[in-house]
């Protein structure tokens, strides 16, 4: 959950790996050789990975948008 928040409030790359770290111990879980009691606050992490993602990636698309409107003002 922390790299979740992390990734929301500082840098997107850190949702990355708590959503990878999230799936993998969601699937630890589920086979039994992970204590479940965490499940919850994992799910979290996972959810806040998820849109630390997406709001990178919502930041890459702005700038490419923004960067083409500058190239197209510039060479018209």
């Amino acid at each position: 959950m922390v790299l979740g928040v992390l990734g929301i409030i500082m840098c997107q790359v850190v949702g990355v790996v708590a959503w990878v770290l999230a799936n993998k111990d969601l699937a630890e879980m589920d086979a039994g050789r992970m204590d479940p009691s965490g499940r919850d606050l994992t799910r979290v992490g996972k959810i806040l990975g998820m849109i630390a993602v997406g709001l990178m990636l919502l930041a890459i698309v702005g700038f490419l948008v923004f960067g083409m409107g500058i190239l197209i003002a510039a060479f018209h």
